[in-house]
């Protein structure tokens, strides 16, 4: 990922934590066909090894697990992003110097991918990912609200995987090269907008 220095995430916990709030990603291999791409949810192990695991699962038909990688995957998680207009800026309305750009949040977890078929760790995978989407909830659902024998016709329907990351890159860039006029202009034009995304985005761009 090409990051200048001042947008650059290098803290673990940082990049971790915006893993878990994207909730999903996109899986990337590369094989003797080609590039392969899915989105998939996934969850985020932050205990299995130095910069954690991540567990999630293909339909049995998507051809991704079946195509060898030629190299590490790559998991594509993406963040808060938006617009950024010129109008927005100080600096446009004293020199007239100024151009749009784009704001967002991203992180590329690298690393080996094992795709697997065992039913309990399958089991496992599932569970996982629906108690972290159910706790919020307030009639939670769990797997073992289910029938076993629909559970397991189900679970043969889908493939694990397992991406252990070896590397990580992660980008902020919400303004931090602009100065304090400029980045006080962007939060008002964002906090403005009527799309969530744009207000997400003004709560991250440095104040003062």
């Amino acid at each position: 990922m090409y990051t200048p220095s001042c947008f650059q995430l290098l803290d673990i916990a940082d990049l971790q934590r915006t893993m878990r709030e994207a909730r999903t990603a996109t899986l990337v291999t590369a094989t003797h066909e080609g590039l392969v791409g899915t989105m998939l949810p996934v969850v985020l192990d932050e205990s299995a090894g130095s910069m954690g695991t991540i567990y999630a699962h293909v339909a049995r038909a998507n051809p991704q697990w079946k195509l060898t990688p030629t190299g590490e995957a790559m998991a594509i998680f993406g963040g808060a992003e938006a617009y950024i207009s010129p109008s927005w800026y100080v600096t446009k309305h004293e020199r007239g110097e100024a151009v749009p750009t784009w704001n967002y949040v991203a992180v590329h977890a690298y690393g080996p991918v094992e795709f697997f078929e065992d039913s309990d760790r399958l089991r496992e995978v599932v569970t996982r990912l629906t108690d972290v989407h159910e706790r919020s909830s307030k009639d939670r659902w769990a797997v073992s609200d289910a029938p076993a024998d629909f559970i397991k016709a189900e679970l043969e329907g889908i493939i694990g995987l397992r991406l252990q990351i070896t590397r990580l890159d992660g980008s902020r860039k919400m303004s931090q090269n602009r100065n304090a006029a400029d980045r006080a202009g962007v939060i008002e034009g964002l906090s403005k907008s009527n799309r969530e995304e744009d207000r997400r985005a003004a709560h991250l761009i440095p104040k003062g």
